[in-house]
């Protein structure tokens, strides 16, 4: 599937918002402009466009892998893109917590401690 960077960066905009994109791009240099391309076209556009599983489900998967990973920054983003895909808070919790088997406790514990974050400036009630 040949995806232009200009439909991956459209879906980009769709789960992490403008202000996330705009930063992102905004911030590239000559240097880390052919980063921010190459995700538009790849991550973004062959893989986030294909057809096989919903957005939520992807945003799902992705939150579990940088869980997984460690990645608080992008997770807390991807948190974001989540709630915008239609993942409720209790959908969090469970991968987050899913995560804490296969990933451990401790990328658990980060992984808990971002998204509280993120669904926090997102205005979200996590106190429930």
């Amino acid at each position: 599937m040949s995806v232009a960077a200009s439909d991956g960066e459209a879906m980009r905009r769709q789960v992490m918002g403008e202000d996330y994109v705009d930063l992102a791009m905004g911030s590239a240099d000559c240097f880390s402009r052919p980063l921010q391309e190459f995700l538009n076209e790849h991550a973004w556009g062959s893989t986030w466009l294909r057809s096989g599983l919903p957005l939520k489900t992807r945003s799902l998967c992705t939150c579990a892998m940088l869980a997984a990973l460690g990645k608080s920054a992008e997770l807390k983003g991807h948190i974001r893109g989540a709630v915008r895909n239609g993942a409720t808070v209790a959908e969090i919790q469970e991968v987050l917590l899913h995560s804490a088997v296969y990933a451990g406790a401790p990328a658990a514990v980060a992984a808990f401690r971002s998204a509280s974050e993120a669904l926090k400036e997102l205005s979200l009630d996590i106190s429930k």
